[in-house]
């Protein structure tokens, strides 16, 4: 359908539509973009106006007709907490300037940094310039006529192949400046000339670390082809924590019992609150609807010395991977973490024959326990056109760091030389649309 066979509704909740339509729509997607795991952040209100999270999301339909055939989720954002895309000093930038770099709109898992499809589709929409220049002119207008507020720009988050080669195809045929009381021509003097044409959305590139299965046939084969040194290290660590009396047990679907729940977010809660001041992002209410409805994805580690739990580390899998989120310990005891929430998720991982471990973002201390680097994408544009460029310019000069970065922890991994060729990072050499954070193995490299 081409921009004028559909139209594009903006949902303020996942409850408005239909869970059948959602879901068939996110078949494949993973775990985070299915209907039951985003309502449960709306009615744990976790994800709220007063969160600073309000619901967005996008539906569109035919002309004259009711059956949506794509969906987006989306955010209306007053922060940029939860995210893991940090543009902090871009918001500063515009208080800087008198501007407002709130509300943004976002398309994005809250607070989860995983890979994916952000476009949700059934193949009978085009999705091309047109599409995505009406997109933006919808959300401007609605964030003005129901908030009174402008809408300073538009971002998507951990995209995965087949959006982020939407968004950086897509133009811009209606670039917008902001009114403030600083004219344009002042601030074009102060960020640099805004005339250049840059790319309508400008990509930005991150680094994660992810465990690949190569076919291991159990934890003892994953080890062999790690260098001696670091084989021993792992194993030595290991053996110290059974010598203590620490012993992990897996819960997942069924098996997830109310008390296994409510010492994960007893962890979680006492971690967060070590760690941040603050319980966490998430509550009671999320977790108890995530068991109520997505058990069957859901794997909880609980961690024991000498029987009594000691710490809980949740993960989330389906047919292809499995994703590492929240941990939490209420003692801390030497290299607990990294065997709660690594090798036990690589142990899960190998007997269930899953291709990826996705363990959560940052953390370079990954690296030394098998965990490559790989790249992952965001794609933002920025309604004021002197901003559009200077973002422009911070993301040029930025690229070629975050290239150097994965190559610094490519190099740093800890296989012996006769398994490095196996790889899948041993012939990236720059971020470039074939090395994506997803699911797609054979387009990963």
């Amino acid at each position: 359908m081409t921009a004028t066979d559909y139209q594009i509704k903006i949902i303020n909740s996942v409850a408005l539509l239909s869970q059948a339509r959602w879901d068939k729509l996110a078949q494949d997607a993973g775990p985070f973009l299915s209907y039951h795991f985003l309502l449960a952040l709306e009615q744990s209100e976790c994800c709220n106006n007063e969160s600073g999270w309000q619901p967005c999301h996008i539906a569109i339909t035919g002309a004259g007709e009711d059956t949506v055939h794509a969906i987006i989720p989306g955010y209306l954002k007053t922060h940029s907490y939860g995210e893991y895309v940090f543009d902090h000093a871009w918001a500063d930038a515009y208080a800087q300037h008198g501007l407002d770099y709130y509300p943004k709109w976002i398309s994005a898992i809250p607070f989860t940094p995983v890979t994916g499809p952000r476009i949700l589709s059934d193949g009978k929409i085009e999705f091309g310039t047109a599409f995505f220049n009406a997109l933006e002119n919808k959300l401007v207008d609605y964030v003005a006529s129901v908030y009174g507020e402008t809408l300073s720009s538009l971002h998507w988050l951990f995209t995965d192949k087949i959006t982020s080669k939407l968004l950086t195809q897509a133009e811009n045929c209606s670039p917008h400046g902001h009114s403030s009381d600083k004219t344009e021509d002042a601030i074009n003097e102060t960020l640099g000339d805004a005339s250049a044409r840059d790319p309508y959305y400008l990509t930005r590139y991150a680094v994660q670390f992810q465990w690949y299965n190569y076919q291991y046939k159990n934890f003892d084969d994953f080890l062999a082809a790690l260098t001696s040194r670091k084989r021993k290290d792992i194993k030595k660590s290991r053996r110290k924590l059974h010598e203590r009396g620490i012993r992990f047990s897996h819960q997942k679907g069924q098996a997830i019992t109310p008390d296994t729940l409510q010492f994960f977010t007893k962890c979680y809660k006492a971690t967060y609150l070590k760690r941040s001041g603050h319980v966490g992002y998430l509550n009671d209410v999320f977790f108890q609807q995530l068991v109520e409805n997505l058990s069957d994805n859901m794997l909880i580690v609980t961690a024991f010395e000498n029987d009594v739990p000691v710490a809980s580390a949740l993960f989330f899998f389906d047919d292809t991977g499995l994703y590492g989120r929240y941990w939490g310990a209420l003692k801390e005891i030497d290299g607990l973490h990294f065997a709660c929430c690594y090798f036990e998720g690589i142990e899960f991982a190998i007997a269930h024959q899953l291709a990826l471990f996705n363990p959560g973002t940052q953390g370079e201390h990954k690296i030394l326990r098998g965990f490559e680097p790989t790249y992952c994408r965001s794609h933002h544009t920025l309604r004021h056109t002197a901003f559009h460029r200077a973002v422009a310019d911070f993301l040029h000069r930025e690229t070629p760091h975050i290239g150097s970065y994965f190559n610094q922890a490519r190099n740093a991994l800890p296989f012996n030389k006769e398994f490095v060729p196996t790889l899948k990072t041993t012939s990236v050499t720059a971020p470039n649309d074939d090395t994506y954070n997803h699911k797609e193995k054979n387009d990963e490299i």
